[in-house]
């Protein structure tokens, strides 16, 4: 262990689906974990675990400063997560607003490393390969305000490293998948339900995968080896729903769901969008964006990651498998 090691580390958004597998991590490790949370928070994914919880709000910047005293390491992992808010202040003061006031308190409380959870909604698209951390952002016209909001806090922290010392490093992490998911994110528990045969239709997209575990632990490796200033793509395998789900029938020996195309999926989007609209709803789970962005994404390289982390994520098999079996033991 370093010295910093031997420090008291903090891990931000501690209770979520990221958060609490890196507790999870820290405390295999034999490291001293504090966790900041709301008093709101669920806790069922902490439980049992031996940290110190402290309750706070990354709103409130003494709350940060008190957190962060005697810290070595802090690992930023709040997010909020809600693409389908149609007022735009929660979201850009949850997940940029909150971020900075992380990142002031860092500075003022001598922080040695900042691990950043991002996203790979801060990426750029090339029509032409896998993508790589140097490609520039280039769809902010169609970027809806969940992934403005996402890109806004990642250019502040590189900006914090180059500007004013942060010692930070930023993650852009896919779409997660595996065990102990307890709130539980929709995707994941999505791939349950076709698993156990209640999805019997779904879109015809891909998306880019990364086992919850791997994830973790890319940022513990972040922490030791990671460069300040850099970002690095958290990723595995892209796959196509289609093949995605057959793994997961084929574990429970169900059917496959029926599958429409993208496009079909994106005019029932347009329809329901504008139906919610003329009722009067604000704020709805199924839209455009929501449809747009869930076949955004194209294979991503994760070579930068292999090669500076030495992080090499498992099977997308294993990471299937495990899942399926953890819904199945904790919902039957």
């Amino acid at each position: 262990m370093t010295e910093r090691d031997t420090k008291v580390t903090l891990v931000t958004g501690g209770s979520g689906f990221v958060g609490s597998h890196i507790v999870r991590q820290l405390v295999e490790q034999g490291r001293k974990v504090r966790v900041l949370l709301r008093k709101s928070s669920n806790q069922d994914a902490i439980k049992g675990l031996p940290v110190e919880i402290v309750y706070g709000d990354v709103l409130v910047p003494e709350s940060l400063r008190k957190a962060m005293e005697g810290c070595g390491t802090v690992f930023y992992s709040v997010v909020d997560p809600r693409f389908w808010l149609t007022d735009q202040t929660p979201i850009f003061r949850n997940n940029v607003d909150g971020l900075v006031n992380a990142m002031d308190a860092a500075l003022e409380c001598g922080i040695e490393r900042f691990v950043f959870t991002s996203t790979m909604g801060t990426l750029g698209i090339n029509p032409d390969g896998p993508v790589t951390e140097d490609i520039p952002f280039n769809w902010l016209d169609r970027a809806p305000p969940y992934i403005k909001a996402r890109l806004e806090a990642e250019n502040r922290l590189l900006a914090y490293c180059r500007d004013k010392g942060l010692p930070g490093v930023a993650l852009c992490i896919a779409n997660t998948y595996g065990p102990e998911d307890y709130q539980p994110t929709p995707h994941n528990h999505a791939l349950w339900d076709v698993a156990r045969g209640a999805m019997p239709i779904g879109i015809d997209v891909g998306q880019p995968t990364v086992d919850i575990r791997d994830a973790a632990q890319a940022a513990l490796l972040a922490e030791k080896y990671g460069r300040i200033g850099e970002r690095y793509i958290i990723a595995n395998e892209y796959i196509r729903n289609r093949d995605f789900y057959a793994m997961a029938t084929k574990i429970r020996g169900n059917k496959s769901p029926r599958f429409l195309p993208y496009k079909v999926g994106y005019g029932i989007a347009w329809v329901a969008e504008r139906v919610m609209k003329l009722l009067g709803r604000k704020d709805f789970l199924v839209s455009t964006d929501a449809m747009y962005l869930s076949d955004v994404f194209r294979e991503l390289d994760n070579g930068k990651a292999r090669r500076e982390l030495g992080w090499n994520p498992r099977p997308l098999e294993e990471t299937v498998r495990d899942a399926i079996a953890w819904f199945a033991k904790r919902e039957g």
